[in-house]
C-alpha cells in the first residue's frame, strides 16, 4: 500500500507490517477482517463484484499473508482486542469513516471488537460464520467441551501440518467440493506456525459474550446450516445479544460461505450495506 510523502511515517510503518492493500477510491469503504490464519486473498471471490461498488480494504493478520513477522511480539498479541487494535491502526491510517467491517469467523469478534475500541471509524458491522464463545457453558451451547478444545489445540501443537489440513476438511462442511478444503487448508499452512498456535489458543478459548452488548451499531449476522464450530444456538444467541441485529442463514453449509457460496455472500453483503 502506497502513500503520499505527506502521511505520517507511524501510518506507513502499519500498512507496511499488516500488508493492507486497498482497490478503489472515491466509493464507500468496506475493511475485510480475515478469519483464523487466514490471509487477505481469502476474499478473493468476492472482490470482482463488490469492487464495483464499494472501495475494498484488505490487510493479513500478523503472521499470516504478507504481514511483517519481525514485528510480532507474543505479549503484544496476548488478546484479541490487541488484533482488534490492529483494525484500529489501519482506520486511523487510512483516515476511513463509516466503514463497514466485515470479519469471519474469530476475525467477526477481532472486527467487533474494533468497532466497539473506535466506532467513530465504523458505520455497519458484518459477522460472517462468528461466535463469541466456542466452549459450552452453563446456559450457552458453543457447540465444543472444553477438553474437546483442548484436546484439538493440543494437536495442532503435535503436528501443525497434519492438522491443518484436517480442519479445514471440517470446516468447509459436507457436501463441499474437496478442492475448497485444500484451499482453506493452504492458507493455514502458509501462515506462521508459532504465530498461528497462539492465535488458535487466543481465539478458541476467548469469551466475548459480554461484549456483544456493547456494539451500538447496525449489525448482520452471516450464520450457516451444518457449521461444525457454529452451532444454531449461537445464532440465536448473537441476535437476542447484539442491539441492532439482524440474521440471514445461508443455503451453504460449512464455515467459510466467502469460499462455497460467494454470490450467495455478496448478495447479501449488498442489500444490508446498501
Amino acid at each position: 500500500m502506497e502513500k503520499s510523502s505527506s502521511t505520517p511515517s507511524s501510518a506507513i510503518s502499519v500498512l507496511k507490517r499488516l500488508h493492507v492493500n486497498v482497490i478503489g477510491e472515491k466509493k464507500p469503504p468496506v475493511l475485510f477482517c480475515n478469519g483464523f490464519n487466514c490471509n487477505q486473498h481469502i476474499w478473493n471471490y468476492l472482490t470482482p463484484a463488490l469492487a464495483r461498488h464499494y472501495q475494498l480494504v484488505f490487510f493479513d493478520q500478523m503472521g499470516t499473508g504478507g504481514s511483517d513477522v519481525s514485528a510480532y511480539d507474543a505479549q503484544q498479541y496476548a488478546t484479541l482486542a490487541s488484533y482488534a487494535g490492529d483494525v484500529v491502526a489501519i482506520c486511523q491510517a487510512l483516515d476511513l469513516h463509516d466503514a463497514v467491517v466485515v470479519g469471519h469467523s474469530i476475525g467477526a469478534m477481532i472486527g467487533l471488537l474494533a468497532a466497539v475500541q473506535a466506532p467513530q471509524h465504523f458505520s455497519k458491522v458484518v459477522l460472517l460464520a462468528a461466535t463469541p464463545h466456542y466452549l459450552n457453558e452453563p446456559a450457552y451451547h458453543g457447540g465444543f467441551e472444553r477438553a474437546d478444545l483442548l484436546a484439538l489445540l493440543d494437536e495442532m501443537d503435535r503436528n501443525y501440518q497434519s492438522w491443518a489440513t484436517t480442519f479445514a476438511t471440517l470446516l468447509i462442511g459436507p457436501g463441499q467440493p474437496a478442492s475448497l478444503g485444500y484451499e482453506l487448508a493452504g492458507y493455514f499452512c502458509q501462515a506462521d506456525p508459532t504465530i498461528a498456535k497462539q492465535f488458535a489458543r487466543i481465539g478458541f478459548l476467548a469469551d466475548n459474550r459480554a461484549d456483544l452488548s456493547r456494539l451500538h451499531l447496525p449489525t448482520l449476522l452471516l450464520q450457516c446450516s451444518e457449521d461444525v464450530a457454529v452451532p444454531e444456538e449461537v445464532s440465536a444467541y448473537m441476535l437476542a445479544h447484539l442491539p441492532q441485529a439482524q440474521l440471514v442463514t445461508l443455503q451453504t453449509t460449512g464455515h467459510c460461505p466467502h469460499l462455497s457460496a460467494p454470490f450467495e455472500v455478496v448478495a447479501a453483503l449488498r442489500a444490508f450495506i446498501g
